[in-house]
């Protein structure tokens, strides 16, 4: 099914990587030959809303949820959604190199892996906010956690910042809240709030 779906919508960043991304070729040219027949309006939507659920992991009833707080949030409809997913725990551990998918940095979380400001996390959806400090455990199951992934600060968004403390251990700072510039998902977020007009 991941793999449809990749097919499908093309580049989801948190389904194959940071890395892997941009380097989907057949997957792009599958798409480009089924893009000469003519889609809808609806269809167009649906798959907007389609690529942002799948690439964050997120079950419908959720996404509906964050557009609802979008609603009732000052700024902009379509920015809030992303911004509130670009937040959540397991997105931010991702973005800082701890995990090289989401579904991987989901897992972290659940396993108690993950300290914020030097407490244990366990819920994937948390929202991570300016000043929060990130780090793995310290503990013998998570000192594999990091091995293989590609700690490198210039890949870390700016929100972001990566360090590594004495012990060679990765620590991550949230700097302050995500803007529209650093969202690395190719998308147009207002066709999602288009798409939930009628629910939302």
């Amino acid at each position: 099914p991941r793999l449809k779906s990749m097919r499908r919508l093309k580049n989801l960043p948190g389904l194959v990587g940071k890395s892997n991304a941009y380097n989907l070729g057949e997957f792009r040219l599958a798409a480009d030959q089924s893009a000469s027949r003519k889609i809808s309006q609806f269809c167009v939507r649906l798959e907007a809303k389609q690529k942002l659920r799948l690439n964050y992991g997120l079950t419908e009833r959720q996404l509906l949820k964050y557009v609802r707080i979008a609603r009732r949030t000052r700024g902009s409809t379509g920015q809030v959604p992303l911004q509130l997913l670009e937040m959540r725990l397991d997105n931010v551990i991702f973005q800082l190199g701890m995990a090289c998918t989401i579904p991987a940095a989901r897992q972290l979380v659940s396993h108690r892996h993950i300290l914020v400001n030097h407490r244990i996390v366990d819920i994937p959806s948390y929202r991570c906010k300016p000043g929060d400090i990130i780090t793995i455990r310290n503990r013998p199951t998570s000192g594999n956690v990091s091995k293989g992934e590609s700690l490198r600060g210039d890949e870390v968004p700016n929100h972001l910042s990566l360090s590594l403390s004495k012990t060679n251990e990765p620590t991550g700072l949230v700097n302050h809240m995500v803007n529209r510039e650093s969202v690395n998902l190719d998308i147009n977020e207002l066709l999602v709030v288009e798409y939930y007009s009628r629910k939302a």
